[in-house]
């Protein structure tokens, strides 16, 4: 059996992690090696995987791991330009056009290692093995919620930043105060709109609204076959797109939203793809952060905020991890056959690209 490394995050913000202690156990006794790296930052602490009997290293040694050794983490790695010996698991948002894609499919190519793409591990149908769109959805709401409050409290956009919670507990509660206050201010209650509510990332985003009580529509396929205009929209408070771009994704607010009367104050663009051609949101050029999560689109009353942070389930870690690494555990415990199954059709989309550069 493979010798599986879990290196730590180095992206700010990111507390998550694919495997959790008991997935580490099980995999033990199902015979593979696993080493898990230190980390300042894991949400799920060291002492958990310590217990298993993994073996522990430096937090950032993943270089000098063996070089038979699977590099296991989320998201990418810090920038550099030596080559990459090892096969790494990850998501390397290399395959869809990125800018940074390139360089590091270059590196795999220059030190003989291979990306397994976790966004491409599928099952034969194509659905994802694994995602963590559920929570991607409920902190893409609740981050639309806290923009409503901000604007809510005064003229700059808002909130000036959000944090990492404990638990979705506390960030229910945190909502609940963010609501309250507004509507003891005066604030007309939001109503909301989720668009691909149907799907993984819009139950999250519907949960999260109607835990707080509001006025929610829920919209998926049936409701935007007709391709648009779509009034409805802005006629809510709130929109939560929960919809890729992709070719046949119909636009849900134009530019021309941007000047025509409207109750919509508030984009939760959970989707994020301000970059694509295909984007069903394009009122804004770029995503947003932790620590600047909105962009004002439209001034006036309402004013228009966009937030589109692209790794939101990193405010939720602790569920976000335990949710994600239940789901692709079955997966991991097949890395002995890296050749057939989810993890040949993942090499078989890394060897198609690493060929063009």
């Amino acid at each position: 059996m493979p010798h599986i490394w879990v290196r730590a995050e180095q992206r700010s913000n990111e507390q998550r992690v694919g495997v959790t202690p008991k997935g580490v156990a099980a995999m033990i006794a199902a015979g593979f090696d696993l080493t898990v790296e230190e980390s300042s930052c894991r949400a799920v602490g060291i002492g958990g995987y310590r217990a298993t009997g993994c073996a522990i290293a430096p937090e950032g040694s993943w270089p000098e791991a063996p070089e038979t050794a699977i590099i296991f983490g989320l998201k990418e790695l810090p920038d550099a330009d030596f080559p990459l010996i090892h096969n790494h698991i990850m998501f390397g948002h290399a395959f869809k056009g990125q800018a940074d894609g390139p360089a590091l499919l270059r590196r795999f190519k220059a030190g003989g290692g291979a990306l397994y793409d976790l966004e491409y591990l599928t099952e034969q149908n194509g659905r994802r093995v694994a995602a963590f769109g559920y929570w991607a959805g409920f902190a893409g709401a609740a981050v639309g919620l806290k923009t409503w409050a901000a604007q809510q409290a005064g003229d700059l956009p808002g909130p000036t930043s959000v944090g990492v919670y404990n638990s979705r507990d506390g960030l229910v509660a945190d909502l609940q105060s963010d609501l309250d206050g507004a509507l003891a201010n005066g604030a007309e209650r939001p109503t909301a709109i989720v668009i691909g509510a149907l799907g993984r990332v819009g139950s999250g985003a519907s949960d999260c609204l109607t835990t707080l009580g509001l006025p929610l529509t829920k919209w998926d396929m049936a409701e935007t076959a007709h391709g648009g205009p779509f009034p409805e929209i802005l006629e809510h408070t709130i929109f939560v797109n929960c919809i890729l771009a992709q070719p046949g994704v119909p636009v849900f607010v134009p530019k021309s939203a941007l000047s025509a009367a409207r109750r919509l104050s508030v984009v939760a663009d959970v989707a994020c793809d301000p970059n694509s051609n295909y984007n069903p949101v394009p009122i804004y050029n770029r995503s947003t952060t932790f620590a600047d999560p909105v962009i004002r689109v439209a001034k006036g009353d309402p004013p228009l905020d966009v937030m589109a942070i692209d790794n939101l389930p990193s405010m939720l870690p602790v569920e976000s991890s335990e949710d994600y690494a239940a789901q692709l555990l079955p997966s991991l415990l097949t890395l002995g056959d890296l050749e057939t199954g989810v993890w040949g059709r993942a090499k078989r989309v890394f060897d198609e690209h690493v060929s063009k550069v």
